[in-house]
């Protein structure tokens, strides 16, 4: 008896936590139902490192190895909610970390690949998508700025990293009609931290490009190429 007690008092705390982090997606804007249903749906103890599991359902971003972190749940669902997902897309995402982003839009698209440059993580974030059954993502050992022609076309592809320009090998990648998300750094003055745009662009028919500035974030800052350790 006592240990069901203790096993249903786990499972209240548990749906309180989720409960208050989708409110702490609305409180950051998300609006999208199905964003919220996907991040719901996720379940980030399973993706965060083991001593931080107790933190996985708060609206915190939590570190990984290789200096990497786990976004905060409210602003990976900022960027989905943008990309605009549909249950027909092919998915690219950049930036694969702990497999949490690639398991959340794997809810929303019908593929997602999704590349890292650090093959330790992409090894683990792999093994963490196949213990959770999700069949219809893979990470994958990449740069993710100029990955294979072969991967694609995609419909969307988001970029969990920020950029000076827009990155034309990924552009390059996307279908007509196709959105692109990632994060462009503004020129600083010397002594200022360089900040940050939340960028969405769409392949327009034509082969024209539609740009559209989304607000302030703060991601990590691209490297190119393949991490030579770890």
């Amino acid at each position: 008896m006592i240990g069901a007690e203790s096993g249903a008092t786990a499972h209240a705390i548990e749906a309180e936590e989720r409960a208050a982090l989708l409110l702490a997606l609305r409180q950051a804007g998300v609006r999208d139902l199905s964003v919220m249903r996907a991040v719901e749906a996720t379940p980030r103890e399973a993706f965060a490192p083991y001593r931080f599991r107790d933190l996985a359902n708060r609206n915190l971003s939590l570190p990984l190895g290789c200096g990497q972190t786990m976004s905060r749940p409210a602003d990976l669902a900022r960027r989905l909610e943008t990309l605009r997902v549909g249950r027909g897309h092919r998915a690219l995402e950049v930036g694969t970390g702990s497999g949490y982003g690639a398991a959340t839009l794997a809810q929303l698209a019908r593929e997602v690949v999704s590349l890292e440059r650090f093959e330790t993580l992409a090894i683990e974030a792999a093994r963490r998508l196949a213990a959770q059954g999700v069949a219809n993502a893979k990470a994958l050992h990449a740069d993710g700025l100029n990955p294979s022609r072969a991967l694609g076309p995609f419909d969307r592809i988001i970029a969990h990293v920020s950029l000076d320009a827009a990155p034309s090998a990924l552009m390059a990648m996307l279908a007509p009609g196709g959105v692109l998300v990632f994060a462009r750094r503004e020129h600083a003055k010397k002594g200022e931290r360089p900040r940050q745009r939340l960028i969405k662009l769409e392949r327009v028919e034509g082969g024209e490009w539609r740009e559209a500035d989304l607000g302030p974030c703060r991601l990590d800052a691209a490297v190119p190429g393949v991490a030579e350790a770890l």
